[in-house]
């Protein structure tokens, strides 16, 4: 599994800042996000543009988007929900969107008031623009390993919508285990599921840690194959409409396991801790990373 890249798409911007409490203000979450490209991440997802009446954290999207000094080579792409949602994003700049369905229909009703059927249907118009425009989609699939309204979440069902989304045509599907309730053993069986219908290239893991699984889960996905990583600087994040879910796996937990077994993410772990110190302080929070409250020392682990 050594000498390999693994693409860290990071997501503390938008599924991190969005479930804060208090108002974090535009120019926080823009220099977050240039700071996190600073550190060397290839795609950092700068936010969404949904309702302001749904998730208020997020109704300054068109203020951040239009401030972020972007760095060339980096990625910023924005979720949208839906054909107003994408108009936004376009108007604004975006040349990246994501749009995200979940594997359970009932966070699906209680997520977006409607089934999983209907929400993918809403998502045909977007694509097809998306398609005329050249903009590249990236899905989500949320509650992949369990959900906090219906409890156990079908593989097959999982399997399903992340293939139906892959056909849209979704250049990559990340799969979600949105109140982190997986196992190891449990997310390597759901990858290789979906990867018998979607290639691996095309797949990416995302693990909320609310039970401390979420870095055993992610290794056991690397070692099944995927190479595409979500996590969130500081452990930052939680879903709204997932009561308990914490936040996404650490960036930097993440990028320091990588080095450790000889992977490489292309990030500097020093500026990433710096990045996730900051911000913590600005949150008035503790860092949410082992490695963050680590300190520097180990900064550059030895590799296996």
């Amino acid at each position: 599994m050594s000498d390999e890249r693994v693409r860290i798409v990071e997501v503390g911007p938008r599924d991190g800042l969005q479930n804060e409490p208090g108002r974090v203000p535009a120019t926080i979450k823009i220099e977050l996000i240039e700071r996190l490209a600073d550190c060397g991440l290839p795609c950092v997802e700068a936010t969404s543009f949904v309702s302001p009446k749904w998730v208020p954290q997020l109704a300054d999207a068109e203020e951040v988007f239009r401030g972020i000094r972007q760095r060339e080579g980096v990625r910023y792409p924005v979720l949208v929900p839906n054909e107003a949602g994408y108009r936004r994003a376009r108007e604004c700049g975006a040349e990246e969107i994501a749009i995200f369905a979940a594997a359970s229909e009932a966070f699906s009703r209680k997520n977006i008031n409607a089934g999983i059927a209907e929400s993918l249907e809403r998502f045909r118009p977007v694509m097809e623009q998306a398609r005329a425009d050249g903009v590249a989609v990236r899905g989500y699939v949320s509650t992949v390993l369990g959900c906090p309204y219906q409890g156990e979440v079908p593989v097959a069902e999982v399997v399903r919508v992340a293939a139906a989304l892959h056909a849209m045509g979704c250049y990559e599907i990340s799969l979600g285990d949105t109140i982190g309730a997986g196992t190891p053993r449990q997310a390597r069986q759901m990858l290789e599921a979906v990867a018998a219908e979607v290639p691996m290239q095309a797949l990416a893991a995302h693990f909320h840690d609310t039970r401390g699984q979420a870095l055993a889960n992610l290794y056991a996905c690397l070692e099944a194959g995927v190479r595409v990583v979500d996590a969130s600087v500081g452990g930052l994040g939680g879903c709204p409409y997932a009561p308990g879910a914490s936040g996404n796996v650490a960036t930097e937990d993440v990028v320091y396991m990588l080095e450790g077994c000889g992977l490489d993410s292309g990030v500097d772990l020093s500026a990433l801790i710096e990045t996730a110190r900051w911000i913590s302080g600005r949150l008035d929070r503790e860092v949410g990373s082992r490695v963050g409250r680590a300190g520097s020392f180990d900064a550059s682990p030895r590799a296996c």
